[in-house]
């Protein structure tokens, strides 16, 4: 069920405050956040009813927390062919990012609940760029309408995105590889920054993610792997 509102703080605040009353499959919509919030405590800047700012409330069953990266598999892997059905061309920017070309157009924030080892309860919340067209304080944006010329209706942007959400939601382990193919980056080589090694650069190749979802590189000489905040790209 999608819940639209015409102006909240934070979808995902929102979500969280009632999360023992909300169904799983619930979506609330806004479109107009006042306090949108991005991944290491970013603010997510949007103009009002422009874009796709929404959060899924999911409350799988049985699902491992050591599996919960497939929630951000799940969501990028919508997006990205969400996108391409509208003829775009996009990658992922693990772990959940994404990107046409060197210009960002969504960014997902996935807030987990656990209980016994398990995933009780997911708030995915996704920023889609749809029909804003300037973006003053984000140099490296674009959106859906600056790259096809269109422009688009809100709800039928949501509800095409939800059918194909919808259609993978089952299949969680079936998505390592429609995530990894679409990975910014793969196979090219590129520079990083180690955040574990006090800061150090280097020059290496995404290759992939592992069985539990952290980025593989090849610096040349070694294969380092590294889970979210531990090292970011220089682009």
């Amino acid at each position: 069920m999608i819940n639209w509102f015409n102006s909240l703080d934070s979808t995902n605040n929102v979500a969280l405050r009632q999360l023992p009353d909300i169904p799983s499959g619930t979506v609330i919509a806004a479109r107009e956040q006042t306090a949108g919030r991005g991944q290491r405590g970013n603010t997510w800047f949007t103009e009002p009813g422009k874009n796709l700012t929404f959060s899924i409330v999911l409350k799988p069953e049985g699902l491992a927390a050591g599996d919960a990266h497939l929630l951000n598999y799940l969501a990028s892997v919508a997006v990205a062919e969400f996108l391409e059905g509208h003829g775009v061309s996009c990658c992922i920017k693990w772990p959940n990012d994404i990107y046409i070309g060197r210009k960002k157009i969504c960014g997902i924030l996935v807030e987990n609940s656990l209980s016994g080892g398990c995933v009780a309860a997911s708030v995915i919340g996704i920023g889609i760029n749809i029909n804003q067209t300037q973006f003053p304080q984000l140099a490296n944006a674009t959106s859906l309408s600056l790259v096809t010329g269109r422009e688009y209706l809100l709800e039928d942007c949501l509800e095409a995105f939800m059918a194909v959400f919808e259609s993978w939601q089952p299949r969680l382990s079936s998505l390592s590889g429609a995530y990894t193919s679409r990975l910014f980056q793969k196979g090219v080589q590129a520079r990083y920054v180690d955040y574990l090694l006090g800061n150090e650069e280097f020059t290496g190749t995404i290759c992939g993610v592992s069985q539990d979802g952290r980025l593989i590189i090849h610096d040349g000489a070694t294969e380092r792997l590294y889970r979210f905040k531990e090292v970011g790209y220089i682009l």
